[in-house]
């Protein structure tokens, strides 16, 4: 199954968006700034929106696009072997790098007395908790978006398994990893983000069973209406029960997160017909530079608003996007300028773009990271 041009701009488009979105979740606060308090009003509610409804999808659609683009080729063309070889390289080896380089700066940072309250102290961790913070053995790791790169090539190593229970008992696989996402508080043990399992299965049975992903296309303006009006009811039942939430609450928002997938889909049908957004699909490894290095620039921001003495919550909210956005991109083009060789590396190989015929090791990396 050929991916066409179509498909291929609105996935690239997916990642910028999304992604970009992610950062909403992991922009940090203090107790004293939680919007649970109520500080500053609508401002508060638009936080929750952002951050623990809308951007919420970002995870489920980008790992769905991952199972969808793994078996294109069919089960015929795909080779085990060679696929997990890849993904070491574009997945996992970035995981590895991005993180411990977040880790190493954590000690640094602690061991000279300036990180204390903004970071986990790996000094004061147990040997256990230094594996997740190194390797996401459990929970998130350092640099806590990159839990999904790991959730993402555990996805990949069972993947074949996941192909043949797809094929043979699509429907039995599906709603039992389903209500394996939607249940609140239900461990899995084997991911981080039980929803990431569902999603990365739902696009390898779309992939398999040859899906017509440009369905609903047609009705991309009620689907995006739907998206952002859920997505407002939900953050008005967080904002109103938060932060400890109840299960019924835990459940929509699982659900939302899985299920609006299909309305950022929409929204891409949307989007690529405007000179923005096929701007924002040409962008290429843009997007997975944003996502593996935008916590710690956040972290490091929030250090040094720490300094100013500055109470005014929201100046440091819309502050730090301004000058994150404008960083992360000025980064990526100097690095990939001036040391292209580890750029590539970094990237996981996500050098080149071609918007017509997307290359497997192109995966999307998502996100959408579970802030805490």
């Amino acid at each position: 199954m050929n991916v066409d041009a179509n498909v291929s701009s609105r996935i690239n488009l997916m990642r910028i968006v999304l992604i970009s979105g992610i950062v909403f979740v992991h922009i940090p606060f203090d107790p004293a700034n939680t919007p649970f308090n109520g500080n500053y009003g609508f401002f508060d509610w638009l936080r929750v929106f952002l951050s623990e409804a809308l951007f919420r999808v970002g995870v489920p659609c980008l790992s769905a696009i991952s199972g969808y683009l793994l078996f294109r080729g069919g089960m015929e063309g795909f080779n085990y072997t060679k696929t997990v070889r890849t993904k070491a390289q574009t997945v996992f080896l970035p995981f590895l790098i991005w993180n411990t380089l977040f880790f190493i700066a954590v000690l640094a940072i602690l061991a000279i007395g300036i990180g204390d309250g903004y970071v986990i102290s790996p000094y004061e961790s147990t040997f256990r908790e230094l594996l997740s913070q190194l390797f996401a053995a459990e929970t998130f790791p350092a640099n806590i978006p990159l839990y999904f790169l790991r959730d993402l090539f555990v996805c990949i190593l069972i993947s074949p398994i996941l192909a043949w229970l797809v094929r043979r008992i699509p429907l039995i696989t599906l709603s039992s990893l389903l209500l394996l996402a939607l249940i609140p508080e239900l461990p899995l043990y084997i991911v981080i983000k039980r929803s990431i399992l569902f999603s990365f299965t739902f696009g390898i049975y779309a992939s398999l069973y040859k899906l017509d992903i440009k369905a609903l296309d047609r009705f991309a303006p009620l689907g995006v209406a739907l998206l952002l009006g859920a997505s407002a009811l939900l953050a008005t039942a967080i904002y109103a029960t938060g932060p400890s939430m109840p299960d019924w609450v835990e459940l929509s928002r699982n659900a939302l997160a899985i299920g609006g997938a299909a309305g950022f889909w929409m929204l891409s049908a949307l989007l690529i017909k405007t000179p923005l957004g096929q701007r924002l699909s040409k962008t290429g490894s843009l997007s997975f530079w944003i996502f593996c290095a935008h916590y710690p620039l956040l972290v490091f921001l929030f250090m040094v608003w720490g300094k100013t003495g500055v109470d005014f919550y929201p100046l440091f909210f819309g502050g730090c996007l301004l000058v994150l956005f404008p960083l992360l991109v000025l980064t990526n083009g100097f690095v990939r300028s001036n040391a292209p060789k580890s750029y590539a590396v970094l990237t996981g190989g996500r050098t080149k773009k071609s918007p017509q015929n997307p290359s497997r090791r192109d995966i999307p990396a998502d996100f959408v990271p579970q802030r805490r």
